[in-house]
């Protein structure tokens, strides 16, 4: 009469233990389908980038967090979010387009820098006094409305005028330009003089490589430098790009405080959210 209650009583737990068992292996494979398809989005689709500097002035301005878009380029060991020993080269590569702002790994020291596309293979390249040209022929310039920039904490006035805004804030004033790339691409510039960099050497660029240069063009380590870490990129192998630089989804003035949770939202620039690029 004793066996029956106790074999019984074992039998119930082990009844509920399988569904429990299963709930945590279904728990597990849904964590790892679920980063496994966040990894496939990052290499694959679309990955978030905050801009450090001011040297894409006034396009991107210092903390503005945009999407760069991934597959434009062809997919190579850069497209991963972390940095792993694999081949060279990439899947599916394209060229990019004149006038494009890309994405790309320092050829030196591997930080991610952005940059706009101005020469591409073949092209030669030359810089006489401030003006780009392009397989000999000057690309046009012409000068627009100086460009006020807001200062603010992760803002500073760099290479322009300290002015102010019609509405009594602190900015930046500098010259701006309209260049406009062979095809019709156009994008505005700051130049406020000559610099030693507003002089270069026609160079002729190298198969698989770019020769970039920043909108700020008084503030910017670009091809026209040689590539040292934490400085200039010479001419950019195009097995460096990560990717093309689509939509601004967030920028911040950097006066936000963690502490104070409404600063987030007043040090907001609202206007550059959604900005496509």
């Amino acid at each position: 009469m004793d066996v029956k209650p106790q074999s019984l009583g074992s039998a119930t737990p082990a009844a509920h233990s399988a569904p429990r068992s299963e709930s945590w292996t279904g728990f597990v494979w849904f964590i790892i389908k679920l980063l496994l398809a966040v990894l496939a989005f990052r290499v694959f689709v679309f990955s978030p980038f905050s801009i450090p500097t001011e040297s894409m002035l006034p396009r991107l301005m210092t903390a503005d967090y945009l999407l760069a878009a991934k597959w434009p380029y062809g997919i190579s060991r850069h497209s991963l979010p972390v940095d792993l020993p694999l081949p060279e080269g990439r899947l599916f590569p394209r060229t990019p387009e004149r006038g494009d702002i890309v994405i790309f790994k320092h050829p030196v020291d591997g930080v991610d820098y952005i940059k706009r596309v101005i020469g591409l293979p073949g092209d030669r390249v030359a810089v006489s006094g401030g003006q780009v040209r392009l397989n000999g022929v000057p690309i046009p310039r012409a000068p627009i409305a100086d460009v006020l920039v807001p200062l603010s904490p992760n803002t500073s006035c760099g290479s322009g005028d300290l002015a102010r805004r019609p509405d009594g804030t602190a900015a930046c004033r500098y010259a701006a330009f309209r260049e406009t790339l062979p095809g019709g691409r156009s994008y505005t510039v700051l130049d406020m003089g000559l610099t030693p960099a507003d002089a270069y050497a026609e160079q002729t660029v190298p198969p698989g490589t770019l020769f970039v240069m920043g909108d700020n063009r008084d503030a910017s380590l670009d091809s026209r430098f040689e590539a040292a870490a934490g400085f200039g990129v010479g001419f950019v192998p195009q097995d460096l790009l990560v990717g093309r630089a689509g939509v601004i989804v967030w920028s911040t003035d950097g006066s936000a405080a963690w502490a104070q949770p409404w600063t987030w939202f007043s040090a907001a620039r609202w206007n550059r959210i959604g900005d496509l690029l």
